[in-house]
């Protein structure tokens, strides 16, 4: 999992730079395998303002761009087709170390001054790929037009990629919020979340919106109606995040479903309303003989223990897995509904198997997710719509969540602390440690007193809050001890 520094600090500012970070998480039991840096090789490359551009006298398909950085004015030739005055680009001047376009692969040039058809270019105007951003080479790169022109493009756009490898133990950490929860514990300063949308004001759905025939495969289903939407492109800072997080930016709906999925862990997806039938979700186990279309365009057989989520009429999406082609959503759809649900880990391991399909949800599926999570993830989402699509509205609401998960109470001992970690960690400090985990804890007598978050699943027993404590304290602090008494 790639979390950016950037998306990562707006969760939580732990004052440590990314290596130093990922050492501190690293000792923590999150390994961090990789930290990349975004922009390490953008030397004399600036945030440009395109003043001009004119024909080139003896070429058709390229133009002279004048183009201002600061103190740099320069006359550029290029063959970019979207190039246009009044533009915000990246401007790289000679010497610049750029990745040909041309090239496969990532071979590196550097920039000198030449003469195009008659014409010295003093400088280039570069695409995604010849920064390295993606493989996109068929224009130049736009920027936002409050990028501060003249200032170096790698203070602007760089950014610092931590990579982890998340054990399936290890699910409540695979997300930038589960990262920042860990990152804030260790540095004992707090999680701010995002903006997230109020669902209070969202009009209640139909009794029948959504309806769970299978609860013991799917403990909570929440949909919201969008109408008025506008599917596009993804602005660029959207495209970009979700780059550096290693995953192809499509369209602002199903970016926005990724994005929401990345940074709290929860996978949604977006059905086109208006090709569901009977305006209505029903969760249930696949009907015998039932089939699915999915995205790839695959017709897939249905076997009766899959859970399905279907319209009124039939299967429109494998549960956790994979959407179906008939009610995708598409550049012309206008009303969506988007999902956010728990669904049963089993379940969706044995679909996803049988199916041949494994997908960035069912991975996530697979290892137990937190039920509580959905509201937030909804919300979240909602609100990214609504600001990258200003003219839609909620329209409707239903979160069908039965039976409610709760915090688990246990205990731990301080004669148990002592004895597993070799060494006594005085109550207020064991307090303290777990107070910045989230588990609400009480001293009572010689025990601490925990609840545990419902996204803590991997905690069932008092070894394991004794563990935590370990972890935040640091294991480098803790004595080497030899085991006593009889060794088999």
């Amino acid at each position: 999992m790639k979390v950016p520094m950037r998306w990562l600090r707006e969760f939580v500012d732990t004052g440590l730079g990314a290596r130093d970070l990922a050492h501190r998480l690293t000792m923590a039991g999150l390994e961090a395998e990789k930290v990349e840096v975004i922009g390490d090789s953008w030397q004399n490359v600036f945030v440009g303002h395109v003043d001009a551009v004119e024909r080139h006298p003896d070429a058709d398909r390229l133009v002279l761009a004048t183009v201002t950085a600061g103190d740099h004015r320069l006359t550029v030739v290029t063959g970019a087709p979207n190039i246009a005055a009044g533009q915000v680009v990246p401007l790289a001047l000679a010497g610049a170390r750029l990745i040909d376009g041309h090239s496969d692969g990532q071979v590196y040039k550097t920039l000198k001054p030449g003469v195009i058809r008659g014409v010295r270019s003093e400088g280039m105007v570069c695409s995604e790929k010849e920064l390295g951003l993606s493989d996109e080479h068929e224009g130049i790169m736009v920027l936002e037009a409050d990028a501060p022109v003249g200032a170096p493009l790698a203070d602007w756009l760089g950014d610092t990629v931590i990579e982890f490898e998340i054990t399936p133990n290890l699910v409540h950490a695979f997300s930038v919020l589960g990262i920042a929860r860990e990152a804030a514990a260790l540095t004992s300063q707090n999680v701010t979340l995002p903006p997230l949308y109020d669902l209070s004001r969202a009009p209640q759905g139909a009794p029948d919106l959504v309806t769970i025939e299978a609860s013991d495969l799917c403990p909570r289903y929440a949909a919201v109606v969008l109408d008025g939407v506008a599917i596009g492109p993804s602005p660029a800072w959207l495209q970009r995040r979700l780059g550096a997080a290693g995953v192809r930016p499509i369209n602002n709906m199903v970016d926005v479903t990724n994005y929401v999925m990345l940074e709290f862990g929860q996978p949604l997806h977006a059905f086109d309303a208006d090709k569901l039938h009977g305006d209505r979700i029903v969760v249930r186990r696949a009907r015998p003989g039932e089939t699915l279309e999915t995205i790839d365009h695959v017709v897939r057989p249905l076997s009766a223990d899959m859970l399905v989520i279907a319209d009124a009429d039939k299967a429109v999406a494998v549960a956790g897995v994979m959407g179906g082609v008939e009610s995708e959503t598409t550049d012309a759809s206008t009303r969506i509904l988007l999902e956010a649900a728990n669904f049963e880990m089993k379940s969706v391991r044995r679909a996803a198997r049988a199916l041949k399909m494994r997908s960035d949800a069912s991975t996530r599926f697979e290892r137990g997710l937190d039920p509580n999570q959905v509201s937030d993830a909804v919300a979240r989402a909602t609100q990214l719509i609504l600001e990258l699509s200003p003219g839609a509205t909620v329209t409707a609401y239903s979160d069908v969540y039965p039976e409610p998960q709760e915090p688990v109470a246990l205990s731990a001992p301080f004669g148990e602390i002592e004895r597993l970690l070799g060494v006594r960690i005085p109550p207020t400090e064991v307090e303290a440690v777990l107070q910045r985990l989230g588990f609400s804890p009480a001293i009572t007598g010689d025990r601490i007193d925990v609840l545990i978050p419902t996204w803590r699943s991997d905690i069932t027993m008092s070894a394991d809050i004794v563990e935590e404590v370990a972890r935040i304290v640091g294991y480098e602090t803790l004595p080497e001890t030899l085991p006593t008494g009889e060794t088999p």
